[in-house]
């Protein structure tokens, strides 16, 4: 065997033998005994030897108290799916099958994107199922196989450790976070007020007839239902909401300004959950949704299609998505999109604005897009420039930096301004609110007819 293998094995890899903290302490105990004894008399250097070897020996009665490798089962429950940065409890299970206990050192083999709690310690008594548990979070999306589990186990004398390596065949798809997204689906009033905004009402007698309830202060009076109102003697009004059937399209920039840093996580992270967010807002309302993302090229399309089960077939398609190191191409993006959307629909960009605005050749495009769908772009405020824009000036240094970052905001807010004379709508927001001002928009926007 190579001595690479037996490094492995050493390293708490495949199988092995390895000798214990109590034999390595007791052995230097012994041999420095012998050396000392054998300076200061006149013991020859063969029976120091003999006597590390007759020890050495000795120590290997610990074997007979070592369960067999085929003695020792072991199996594990992990997740097929795991949200990105949130807690899952892992379950082990250890079957020892033989007459002895064992004292078990595990280490399950994660990625170094998982959080490692390792090495995990229990005693697996015989004869008996131990089972040991771990918490774990992903940080970054994307599909992981989770292959194997490392062991090391020794008896209660513990002189010796056999280690052992049990493989599993088994796969995890780390998604985006869905936090938000099960909050807007179990309460949308209450998802939007708590991130600070709220539902805009529309216009009244506008849309779908939905039902007939009681009427309560601030109700249109111009709403309520005269005939329920005569036959059941309260005061009831007709309630409308907004017409079902239209058509959502989300846009993914993946480009490489999209992988800004913003605390612990970047744009595109914050941008697949808030489209997630719109996409089950849109399919929760019986509207068509469909997703593009691209950089240079389209990376991923998802055509049309309504129902929430339609959630779940966006989620499988972009959980993947990563940051390309190249810059966007709009213009590609938008001509593609006309090849594959027909009907009238909103179109929802997440991207950098300031990117965005600089993208001169794109105007063509939307401005053709513009005559027949509605066009919206939604990126992270930057809060870089915010920050320096309100630090105090000390000395020339700070008065330059803030200088130059009102400069830059100016330049973006006048350009904001060419383009929305267009017809264009742009937002920036904080980057906690992306989500919730995106569905909040698209609210608006169902609610005043103009999709």
């Amino acid at each position: 065997m190579s001595s690479k293998n037996w490094w492995d094995r050493f390293l708490f890899r495949d199988k092995g033998i390895v000798p214990g903290k109590r034999l390595l302490i007791s052995f230097g105990i012994v041999s420095l005994i012998l050396i000392i004894l054998g300076s200061l008399t006149d013991l020859s250097w063969g029976f120091i030897l003999f006597i590390n070897l007759f020890f050495l020996g000795l120590s290997l009665l610990d074997f007979f108290y070592l369960p067999r490798q085929r003695d020792i089962k072991v199996s594990r429950v992990f997740p097929d799916t795991m949200e990105r940065r949130q807690d899952y409890l892992i379950d082990i299970k250890i079957h020892n099958q033989s007459l002895y206990d064992a004292y078990v050192t595990l280490i399950d083999g994660l990625e170094q994107s998982f959080t490692r709690p390792f090495p995990l310690e229990v005693t697996a008594r015989s004869k008996e199922i131990t089972s040991i548990r771990y918490k774990t979070r992903a940080q970054i999306r994307g599909r992981y196989k989770i292959n194997a589990c490392f062991i090391r186990y020794k008896s209660q004398i513990g002189l010796w450790q056999k280690q052992m390596r049990v493989d599993f065949d088994e796969y995890v798809k780390v998604i985006p976070d869905l936090t938000e997204t099960k909050q807007y689906l179990n309460d949308a009033q209450r998802y939007l007020l708590y991130k600070g905004l709220k539902i805009r009402k529309f216009h009244s007698g506008a849309g779908e007839f939905a039902q007939i309830r009681n009427y309560v202060v601030g109700d249109d009076p111009r709403m309520i239902n005269w005939r329920q109102t005569a036959k059941l003697r309260e005061v009831m009004t007709n309630e409308y909401e907004p017409e079902h059937g239209k058509h959502v399209t989300l846009l993914i920039d993946c480009g490489r300004m999209m992988g800004a840093e913003w605390r612990d996580t970047n744009r595109l992270e914050r941008s697949i959950e808030a489209i997630l967010t719109v996409a089950a807002a849109a399919l929760e309302n019986g509207d068509y949704v469909s997703v593009i993302a691209f950089s240079k090229d389209v990376q991923v399309y998802v055509p049309a299609r309504k129902g929430v089960d339609h959630l779940q077939t966006i989620l499988d398609e972009i959980y993947h998505l990563e940051v390309e190191p190249v810059e966007s191409n709009y213009a590609y993006a938008f001509s593609y999109l006309e090849t594959k959307q027909n009907k009238r629909s909103l179109y929802m960009l997440f991207s950098d604005v300031r990117t965005f605005l600089i993208e001169e050749s794109t105007l063509m495009y939307l401005e053709r897009i513009r005559r027949r769908h509605l066009f919206l772009i939604i990126g992270i405020e930057d809060h870089h420039l915010l920050e320096t824009i309100k630090r105090p000036i000390h000395h020339v240094e700070n008065a330059m930096l803030k200088s130059t970052a009102q400069q830059q905001i100016l330049l973006k807010q006048k350009e904001k301004r060419k383009w929305e004379n267009r017809g264009l709508l742009m937002v920036e927001t904080k980057a906690e609110k992306l989500a919730a001002t995106a569905v909040s928009y698209y609210i608006d926007l169902l609610n005043r007819h103009v999709v």
